[in-house]
């Protein structure tokens, strides 16, 4: 198999502190790997430094295998927000894009001959194609308004245009930040599909186990500065390296006792350490490390009190509202109790977020009543992230909501205390908030939102920048809190271990309480499709059947034009079958050229033959 990538003694470090050093490591053809790390330890920017964006700070050498495209899907792509979708995604076409604008422009100018010139180049670049790729993606991926300016565009929006310019590259190599990000689960599960159909090479960082565990092959770790790779998926990941701190442990153990005998003979009589052998010596300083390593991992402490919440949360009666004449919420009625564990679902743009800031007072309803309980206190993480002055430090951030936190049993915590036991030590303390990681900011407006002793959360994407240790932590306290949870996320595997039920949102103000897990909810979809589907096949079929016996009573036919007849309509139901499986690969997104090409052509052939064979089936019943 052959190597695509070769890295070699690659390293990194801000200021003082070391994210990584000298890593070295090969990718594949074929391989689908994820990098998975803490927070901070420089996941962003090795896929970063892979990419050309950022260099390493030691030399190194990064060889990409001769040839081959990479493509680069980073957290926040930046557009131009003057241009519209239609326009991004062809500046970002390479060397077509000049022949696809002026094609554009020729039309518009009403000039014949500019316009003749601009065939001729469309032709000679292939650019028709190209178009019409471009269409095909920006349609699988659910965006449909093409002249829509860039900077009108929400985050998820956002992402998939991002997503569209990434896959109409054609790369063999893809490197993807937290693609998952801001992405309905809609689109979370084609993207899915598409890595799993695709013949790329990946290499991505992503929080979703899901998405880790149906797309990966490889998983690599940055653990202390160094990089370990398994292969298998993160579950197979997980045991593996269970396996290997086990066995480091007891190559731990085992320094640690010969270190003890050891120690006992270097310490003995000085007179006579310059007889000792120097080797020994040596190899006793070499073990002395070994025995000093520790495998403890820090992890993220969540210890808050809940403040007492009583009987009445959140009353909802025949709410409406409506945003720039788009139904959001049509006669909402609901009463919330204590315990309920509550996720949000649904397509980006449907009304989620505006449903959080309805619940509250942030905004307004247009009818009905929405009324608070007296004991009710809010924490809430929305997706906008922390507010902080400009050049505000972590620990003047979070001393700006409290000096001390109340924890679960009663006591008073430190705000310094509680920003260790979310891993910002104290050399952190007077770091700016604005130079943060992602993640690292992240953690902090968690750590501002729950030191308010909240007995309702409300978190909007909670998931997205935080690593999966940290969601790993925040899960199991999701699960204990005693409160009332309301919860919009995409990530499937958070909504299934922390939510009971779900709000389905549907689009024009229609909600659906649905009981159970999400996995649960996806399966009853796919089967109610199924059903859809087979019922709607069933009709297809026995309506000819129908007809044919109605209206063969009406005159008789000759034996061979009654043979004619049958025939007909079995060409009929063949040629619609074989059309609706053409028309689902054209809105897959992942033919090649070549086959979009063969399978447009065969459907102008079926629609021909479908009009002349339902004509001579109209003649003989007629």
């Amino acid at each position: 198999m052959a190597s695509y990538l070769q890295v070699e003694n690659i390293s990194k470090s801000y200021g003082d502190r070391t994210l990584f050093s000298d890593i070295s490591f090969n990718i594949n053809e074929g391989d689908k790997i994820a990098l998975v790390a803490p927070n901070g330890t420089g996941k962003s920017s090795l896929l970063k430094i892979l990419a050309g964006v950022e260099h390493s700070d030691r030399g190194g050498e990064i060889k990409f295998m001769k040839d081959i495209r990479v493509a680069f899907l980073d957290q926040d792509t930046a557009f131009n927000p003057q241009n519209t979708i239609f326009e991004e995604v062809y500046a970002r076409m390479g060397d077509l894009s000049p022949e696809l604008r002026e094609y554009e422009a020729a039309l518009d100018s009403g000039d014949s001959k500019r316009l003749e010139r601009a065939i001729a180049a469309m032709d000679a670049s292939n650019g028709w194609s190209v178009e019409q790729n471009i269409r095909q993606v920006l349609s699988s991926l659910k965006i449909e308004k093409w002249n829509q300016p860039m900077g009108e565009l929400s985050g998820g929006e956002a992402k998939r245009v991002a997503l569209a310019c990434m896959m109409l590259q054609n790369a063999e190599f893809i490197i993807m930040d937290e693609p998952t990000n801001h992405l309905d689960i809609d689109i979370i599960e084609y993207l899915e599909g598409y890595l799993q159909r695709s013949r790329c090479t990946l290499l991505m960082v992503t929080h979703d186990r899901y998405f880790l565990d149906r797309v990966c092959n490889t998983i690599m770790e940055i653990d202390r500065g160094k990089l370990y790779t398994y292969r298998g998926n993160y579950t197979e990941y997980l045991e593996k390296r269970e396996e290997r701190y086990a066995n480091m442990q007891a190559e731990i153990d085992k320094s640690r006792n010969l270190l003890r005998r050891e120690l006992e003979w270097i310490r003995s009589t000085p007179q006579a350490r310059t007889g000792k052998a120097r080797y020994r010596i040596n190899a006793f300083y070499d073990l002395k490390d070994k025995a000093a390593v520790s495998l403890r991992t820090d992890s993220v402490e969540i210890d808050v009190a809940t403040s007492r919440l009583g009987r009445k949360i959140i009353d909802c009666m025949d709410v409406d509202f409506a945003y720039e004449g788009r139904k959001m919420l049509d006669k909402f009625s609901y009463k919330y109790t204590r315990g309920e564990r509550i996720g949000i679902v649904g397509r980006n743009g449907v009304g989620k977020t505006t449903f959080l800031n309805l619940m509250t007072g942030r905004l307004t309803p247009d009818g009905g009543i929405i009324e608070l309980g007296e004991t009710l206190r809010v924490g809430y993480y929305s997706q906008r992230g922390i507010t902080f002055k400009p050049g505000q430090t972590v620990l003047e951030c979070v001393q700006d909501i409290a000096e001390v936190v109340k924890s679960s049993d009663g006591h008073s915590i430190s705000a310094t205390t509680y920003l260790n036991r979310f891993l910002f030590p104290h050399e952190t303390f007077n770091k700016r908030v604005d130079i943060l990681s992602g993640g690292e900011r992240r953690r902090l407006y968690l750590l501002t939102v729950l030191m308010q002793n909240p007995n309702m959360l409300i978190l909007d994407e909670p998931t997205n920048d935080l690593d999966i240790m940290t969601l790993n932590v925040l899960e199991e306290y999701l699960r204990e809190f005693k409160g009332c949870l309301l919860i919009v996320s995409h990530d499937r595997y958070f909504l299934d271990k922390c939510v009971d039920h779900l709000f389905v949102f549907e689009g024009d103000g229609r909600i659906k309480d649905f009981v159970g897990q999400y996995s649960e909810y996806r399966e009853y979809i796919k089967e109610k499709e199924a059903e859809e589907r087979n019922a709607q096949r069933n009709t297809t079929q026995q309506k000819p059947q129908q007809q044919r016996t109605h209206d063969i009573s009406k005159r008789k036919l000759s034996f061979k034009e009654q043979r004619e007849l049958e025939q007909l309509e079995r060409d009929l139901a063949a040629l619609a079958e074989e059309r609706a499986t053409l028309e689902g690969e054209l809105s897959s997104g992942t033919l090649p050229y070549d086959r979009l090409t063969e399978v447009s052509t065969r459907i102008e052939e079926i629609i021909a033959l479908t009009d002349e064979k339902e004509m001579r089936w109209l003649e003989l019943n007629d």
